[in-house]
């Protein structure tokens, strides 16, 4: 058990903030996370932090998975004190972190999360994680599934991925895992691309268009100037930002501004006040 102090740092807010798929509440104070094949049970109570983990993944997994290193205090900062309600959303969202997570695991789960909600995304996560990733075995019996890998889902059909309730997205599923197990798509070098390549190379992919590029761009290759827009984005910046929202004052920062501004319409804002 690893314990420590965090500042800007809220697990809930984090689980809620639309980033990752495979975080649930266990209880009160307990979150299970499962990255890839790696699972972690997180307590907090106040800025106390408990990660039930060895020493090991702590220190050379979940600190970069949960971007500890880096101090969140400087983005709300940052905010314009003129802009009342970025400034209410930073304040409201202030313990999301932007999560450090796998590329191929981030590829599958936006594909999977077009026109969908997050509780079914979950579903559908975990449908095909128990049916084509590695069952594991934790030290006290549970058990959990990992993330499978490209070749597994290559090797299941369309209509295989359609039973994990994929709908038509197991199309895009099928083509991407096809295409990154035979190497026509090359991870690796999307990883080491600047963000306005890897976007284009992101959308080149069967399935992928701009909005899920961004998400992927903010969430698995960590390029903090990704601006994801979905409908919630949408509706802010025609409500709030006519002009645009100011780009320039946020550069290098503008995906952290995204995730205060959606965690806010999804949580903060009582829906007369819409």
């Amino acid at each position: 058990m690893i314990s420590i102090e965090l500042e800007n740092f809220n697990i809930r807010q984090i689980m809620g903030s639309g980033q990752c798929f495979r975080m649930n509440e266990a209880d009160a104070d307990c979150f299970t996370v499962i990255a890839g094949k790696k699972y972690v049970e997180v307590r907090q109570k106040g800025q106390v932090v408990d990660f039930d983990c060895s020493q090991e993944d702590f220190l050379f997994f979940w600190i970069p998975y949960f971007d500890l290193d880096a101090d969140y205090n400087r983005y709300i900062q940052a905010v314009n004190p003129r802009d009342s309600y970025l400034c209410a959303a930073a304040h409201h969202g202030q313990g999301i972190r932007i999560l450090r997570q796998d590329l191929w695991e981030m590829l599958i789960s936006f594909l999977i999360s077009q026109q969908n909600n997050i509780r079914r995304i979950r579903r559908c996560i975990e449908n095909i994680c128990t049916q084509y990733g590695e069952r594991i075995i934790l030290p006290d019996g549970r058990e959990y599934y990992g993330f499978p890998k490209p070749l597994a889902l290559a090797a299941a059909s369309e209509e295989d991925l359609r039973a994990c309730n994929l709908g038509y997205r197991a199309k895009y599923v099928h083509q991407a895992a096809l295409a990154v197990a035979d190497g026509q798509i090359d991870l690796s070098e999307i990883r080491s691309m600047s963000y306005k390549k890897a976007r284009e190379a992101l959308m080149e992919i069967y399935g992928v268009g701009g909005k899920v590029a961004d998400c992927i761009c903010l969430f698995a290759l960590h390029q903090l100037d990704a601006f994801p827009v979905d409908t919630h984005i949408r509706q802010v910046l025609d409500q709030h930002y006519k002009r645009g929202f100011p780009n320039r004052r946020y550069k290098g920062m503008r995906g952290v501004m995204q995730q205060y501004i959606f965690y806010y319409e999804l949580t903060g804002i009582p829906s007369g006040d819409k």
